[in-house]
């Protein structure tokens, strides 16, 4: 079986995957600001991921869209503000809500033209979340 093929029977499959990779390539990224601590890294990426979401509340048009998105965004910047000096676990948790949220949004299409998105974001989201846990688990110190 291709990977063609498998997009055919599934759509779905493809922003999965590269979830998946951009997940790894960001779980990666405290290395390229080294002169940062890795729980500010993966703080300012856990603010920017729910920022995406008010762009597309935005381009739906609906203000009631665009004001549950935007809250939703503000819960997920006080964790991550949260994270840079308090445990890593909130970033564990906050990416896994945030991961929650996408299914959410896959389910129900709260927000219009988002088809792709959602698995692909949750993806990543599941996959940072993981590998942050790995990395406490094993005694990586994430802070400062």
């Amino acid at each position: 079986m291709t990977i063609a093929s498998r997009d055919l029977r599934n759509p779905l499959w493809t922003p999965v995957a590269w979830g998946v990779l951009v997940g790894v390539l960001q779980a990666a990224s405290p290395l390229a600001f080294w002169w940062l601590e890795p729980a500010t890294v993966y703080a300012l990426s856990l603010a920017a991921i729910a920022f995406v979401y008010i762009g597309f509340a935005v381009a739906d048009g609906r203000w009631k869209v665009i004001a549950l998105e935007t809250s939703v965004a503000a819960v997920f910047v006080v964790i991550a503000a949260a994270a840079i000096t308090g445990s890593a676990w909130l970033l564990v948790a906050g990416l896994a809500g945030h991961g929650l949220k996408d299914w959410w949004q896959h389910r129900n299409h709260f927000v219009a033209n988002t088809r792709w998105w959602p698995p692909f974001c949750a993806a990543v989201d599941v996959v940072v979340a993981a590998i942050i846990a790995i990395e406490i688990l094993a005694g990586l110190h994430l802070d400062a």
